[in-house]
């Protein structure tokens, strides 16, 4: 069977016929893509009102790719106190936030219970507000540094009030190149168990794959398969987040940024691919909004959210330091043909805009 009868018999496909995929014209991507988009969420564009928090940017690890981190003698360390963090999320609550999104560096300084109580001085002082916070990394990086179980402090995530996790810290899971790109970080294997054990305890998370730097097509396609296996097993992604690699002020020195061809082909490729989970969300702090939008008709329905103010994909180049004013996201999506959908964390919708 051809891979064309296969994607008009709706087949779950292969790792090789994923890799084919890219020799399809751009087109007939967006085709394929847009119809499974389609059936399952119509012409809905989904966003939330977020802010982002990066509490801290020190970091026993040197991933090349970074350009957030500060390692070693950086004059520009900084570490929010927790009162400070709580009057960034006061403040943001008037704009009529429902999720804060904390990740951080893997600060050696702070301690665990920096972390942990962090988290429960939100919950205790703005409990309506959705506490979406630490990737496997820092969970990895918490479990080694204090000797804990990855279990152990997943518990301790959920007794202070952690609602679901974020999935950043995946890159590409292929080892050679994750040894390239960020050796000494959490593995694949273990970025997917400390998810699978998230899931079996009840709660959701989302996953990425940060691509257009030194990774080939076929890393992206055994990236979007090991994760579709998972998803098999616990069903606990709530969306796939493709991160466009920022080239600026890191290590990698990627010469050019990769084209706004192969960014569409990928999201459109991963909608294909990801039969299983719900949404593609085409994170615009990495994309730019304009891509973004297009995104939504490649398989992408989401663009993430407001965000307020971003850190860690803007120190490499993004515009997103500022994030975007709730009626200019809104307007961008109408103008594009969309009904801007507002959601929560976990996809509940809340408002139709």
């Amino acid at each position: 069977m051809s891979l064309i009868e296969k994607l008009e018999n709706k087949e779950r496909l292969t790792y090789e016929d994923g890799v084919a995929l890219y020799d399809l014209d751009l087109f007939t991507l967006a085709h394929y893509a847009n119809k499974i988009r389609e059936e399952k969420h119509g012409k809905k564009t989904y966003f939330n009102i977020n802010r982002h928090i990066n509490p801290t940017n020190i970091c026993k690890d040197v991933c090349q790719f970074c350009a957030y981190s500060a390692s070693r003698k950086n004059p520009h360390q900084y570490t929010m106190t927790h009162e400070e963090i709580l009057e960034t999320v006061g403040t943001s609550l008037k704009n009529d936030i429902k999720e804060v999104h904390i990740v951080s560096a893997h600060n050696p300084n702070t301690g665990l219970d920096w972390y942990m109580n962090v988290f429960k001085k939100i919950k205790d002082n703005f409990p309506s507000i959705h506490v979406k916070a630490l990737t496997a990394a820092e969970i990895h990086f918490l479990a080694t540094e204090y000797n804990l179980s990855y279990e152990d402090i997943i518990n301790k995530m959920i007794e202070h009030g952690i609602d679901s996790m974020p999935g950043g810290g995946a890159e590409i899971f292929d080892e050679k190149v994750r040894k390239k790109i960020c050796g000494g970080k959490v593995t694949s294997e273990q970025w997917l168990e400390i998810h699978k054990l998230w899931h079996k305890a009840g709660r959701q998370s989302n996953a990425t794959m940060l691509f257009g730097h030194v990774e080939s097509r076929e890393n992206r396609i055994d990236h979007m398969i090991r994760l579709r296996n998972l998803q098999d097993e616990t069903g606990g992604f709530n969306a796939f987040i493709p991160l466009v690699f920022q080239t600026e002020n890191n290590y990698l020195k990627v010469q050019a940024p990769v084209t706004g061809q192969e960014v569409l082909k990928t999201y459109a490729i991963a909608r294909i691919m990801l039969d299983n989970i719900n949404n593609i969300k085409a994170y615009w702090a990495t994309s730019t909004v304009k891509l973004a939008l297009i995104a939504q008709e490649f398989g992408a329905n989401d663009v993430d959210g407001t965000i307020e103010k971003e850190s860690i994909q803007s120190a490499a180049g993004a515009t997103s330091a500022r994030g975007v004013a709730l009626k200019e996201f809104v307007d961008l999506i109408k103008n594009t043909g969309y009904t801007p959908v507002e959601r929560d964390s976990v996809y509940n919708e809340l408002k139709v805009w």
